[in-house]
């Protein structure tokens, strides 16, 4: 079998599976109903070969290429799958414990990670520690046998449905505040535990804030080494910087270039030249968006780590979805302000354009991709940084009250 027929024979398969197993939408159904449905939905992707198609098969995935990847989320993309829950587990955490965990880590987690046995989040923003992570004040304490850790997280994803977390905290304050870091496999069901929800201004809450009281970590927990967390969390970012940019949502997202031509139809504008040249502009960055992932993939693939370059896609995707709600504003009129609660499409339009604008911010902010562009990529020289070099317990940052943290 050519090359050619392996591909074509992998998309069929691929596009058969999903058309006889994807689910129908969730939306409107109760959150436990979601889960449950998102739960299964992951063990039999898994089942059928398609979770973790590029991880290594001893740790559990299929060990194919980014090819296969590629094709598979081009075809998922037809549906609205119920994945969301693990976006944070399949995205970041597992893919991080696969180039970092010990052998005993990935063979607890992984499994039941692939198996949507459990669901991960990211423990690292903080109240006074957002684009600044490493300011972050979440102390991690040596006890006995392991470790006690007190703190406060925020914005966490997909926290209320978690198992485990990959856990940021300050387990050395008398080192720089990059250098005394050490990141965590953190129980989500611990005592001491606290999750509270957040809602933004789409009226729903995938976020939340997250209290740490005495929670104890064993001491295998740790993920790398010890006072070594900013190199793991270098890590686990450049997977989120490019899960981020490199997801695809589905062709029905109101923000699509497909649903937003449907949009121009049903308003009766779809051959005015203005509105046929914006969503010319759309459809031109969608693709050159989706061919980059497409080669970072094939370049990881051949030893070529996307490093830096993940923050490529993060801002290539946060300013395409910024282009498609002005494009969605200016075709859908005061649709996208003001709606008749029984029309389900103008109010799907509305609260896609009012979440997007967490795009620009979560996993990094824009002004922050540019920064590691610029510097990393680019060769610019860096902002000048006072604090590098001082003793995190000297500082005064965030709401870290004067004299410092002992």
């Amino acid at each position: 079998m050519t090359v050619v027929d392996a591909t074509q024979s992998y998309r069929s398969s691929v596009r058969t599976w999903l058309r006889d197993h994807a689910p129908g939408p969730a939306a409107g159904l109760p959150p436990d109903e979601q889960l449950r449905r998102a739960r299964e939905f992951q063990a039999a992707l898994y089942r059928a070969g398609y979770a973790g198609i590029t991880w290594p098969t001893e740790v559990g995935g299929q060990g194919l290429g980014t090819a296969e990847q590629q094709i598979f989320s081009e075809e998922a993309a037809e549906f609205d799958l119920p994945t969301y829950p693990f976006i944070i587990g399949m995205g970041m955490c597992g893919p991080t414990l696969v180039d970092l965990g010990t052998p005993e880590q990935k063979r607890r987690y992984l499994p039941e990670l692939l198996l949507g046995e459990e669901i991960w989040c990211q423990l690292f923003s903080e109240p006074g520690a957002g684009s600044d992570v490493a300011s972050l004040q979440t102390r991690a304490v040596r006890d006995v046998d392991g470790w006690v850790v007190n703190g406060q997280k925020v914005w966490t994803t997909n926290a209320q449905w978690a198992d485990f977390g990959a856990l940021l905290a300050r387990t050395d304050p008398e080192r720089p505040k990059h250098a005394g870091l050490t990141m965590f496999i953190v129980d989500m069901h611990a005592p001491g535990v606290t999750v509270r929800p957040l809602k933004d201004m789409s009226g729903r809450a995938p976020f939340n804030e997250v209290y740490f009281d005495d929670v104890r970590i064993p001491d295998d927990a740790v993920i790398g080494e010890v006072n070594r967390g900013w190199q793991a969390a270098v890590t686990m970012l450049g997977h989120e910087r490019v899960s981020i940019g490199a997801t695809r949502r589905p062709r029905s997202n109101p923000l699509e270039f497909a649903s937003l031509v449907e949009l121009a139809r049903h308003e009766g504008v779809a051959a005015d030249p203005a509105q046929r040249e914006r969503l010319a502009e759309l459809y031109a960055h969608e693709r050159a968006l989706e061919l980059f992932n497409a080669r970072m993939r094939q370049e990881a693939a051949a030893g070529n780590p996307p490093g830096a370059r993940g923050s490529v896609a993060k801002l290539a995707g946060a300013l395409l979805l910024r282009r498609a709600i002005e494009t969605a504003s200016e075709l859908a009129g005061a649709d996208a302000i003001a709606w008749d609660p029984d029309d389900a499409r103008a109010a799907e339009l509305a609260q896609g354009i009012n979440s997007a604008p967490a795009s620009s911010i979560a996993g990094g902010t824009n002004e922050v991709q540019r920064n590691i562009i610029g510097e990393r990529i680019l060769g610019l020289p860096k902002e000048p940084q006072v604090d590098r070099d001082v003793p995190f317990a000297e500082l005064k940052v965030g709401t870290q009250r004067q004299g410092g943290v002992r």
